[in-house]
């Protein structure tokens, strides 16, 4: 059976990208970062949203060599929260759409989930809920976490392993 493909891009279409396979993970953060990066992104002139209503942040997370941007790379312009940080929230400057989070040196990226074409993979997990600041109630579709969860440490591991044993 062929690994689904799944296809992303910003709004104007310029730009777009695909994920190959499954997700490491499917998962709402709402750490200080996430939402302060969603902030600004969506504070852009015309950016379309990358946050949830009670404002976190979903992503879909796959592994470096599971991500690639199939056109319009030239228009990808990375924006750090501090000139030192190891985060980098990528937009694609033509229509100011949030595309993806790179962590260096990791070895995943992280997409912005609402960008997806069709019905992406359900929530798994929210982390980071201790960060929330909302007054809508707290999603109730998946377990949540006050910080990362080892269940996500582990995910993280085990495709860290596959991609060294090339599976």
């Amino acid at each position: 059976m062929a690994s689904p493909v799944r296809l992303f891009s910003c709004a104007c279409g310029r730009v777009r990208c695909e994920a190959v396979g499954e997700p490491i993970v499917s998962a709402v953060c709402y750490c200080s970062d996430c939402q302060e990066g969603g902030r600004r992104i969506e504070a852009l002139p015309d950016a379309p949203r990358v946050r949830d209503a009670d404002g976190g942040t979903p992503y879909l997370t796959f592994r470096d060599d599971r991500f690639r941007c199939v056109a319009g790379e030239e228009r990808l312009e990375d924006q750090r929260l501090k000139p030192d940080s190891p985060t980098r929230r990528v937009v694609a400057r033509c229509c100011n759409t949030g595309m993806f989070l790179k962590f260096d040196p990791g070895f995943w990226v992280s997409t912005y989930r609402l960008r997806y074409e069709g019905e992406p993979p359900p929530i798994e997990m929210r982390t980071k809920i201790e960060r929330r600041h909302s007054d809508l109630p707290l999603p109730q579709d998946a377990p949540s976490y006050r910080g990362f969860p080892l269940r996500l440490i582990g995910r993280l591991i085990a495709a860290r392993l596959a991609m060294a044993f090339g599976r």
